[in-house]
């Protein structure tokens, strides 16, 4: 059986991964409902933000839950090339929507700066889809990097 060796991840190197990353899964929670999505995200260190742009149509339930002002959880995850690697951040917070009047030119830096969302395949035509901002700054923020030895084996008891 191969043995695990888990730390966890310094604030340098969560906001380097979460750098380099742009993918993760978003959980937002009604009363007993989970609703979890795969989204796209940029992320600033230096003020430890996540931002967002999440697309959903009139009837989504994504939209019903980000109507209701959930708690939110992102998980960012990353295997290793060589498997033996496994690194993970995990974010809690609520999501707070920015709108367009709103908007700072600061705001218009950080999506400008943010990769474009992967995730854009719809079957409804565009002028049915509604595109909210949102701004994601944690009160939670926790990273943890595996190393998993696969040639180490434990002997059974004699």
């Amino acid at each position: 059986m191969p043995l695990a060796q888990e730390t966890e991840m310094t604030a340098a190197e969560t906001d380097d991964f979460l750098g380099a990353k742009e993918t993760g899964v978003l959980s937002l929670a009604q009363a007993d409902e989970p609703y979890a999505i795969p989204i796209s995200y940029g992320y600033n260190a230096a003020s430890r933000t996540f931002y967002m742009r999440l697309v959903s149509t009139p009837e989504s339930e994504k939209r019903q839950f980000l109507a209701s002002s959930p708690q939110a959880r992102l998980v960012v995850y990353d295997v290793g090339d060589n498997e033996s690697t496994y690194r993970s951040v995990v974010a809690v917070g609520s999501l707070e929507e920015i709108a367009p009047d709103e908007l700072t030119v600061d705001h218009i830096e950080q999506y400008g700066a943010a990769k474009r969302p992967l995730f854009e395949i719809w079957g409804e035509t565009k002028q049915n889809l509604d595109i909210q901002l949102y701004e994601f700054e944690p009160t939670e923020l926790s990273g943890r990097r595996t190393e998993v030895d696969r040639e180490a084996e434990t002997q059974p008891d004699s």
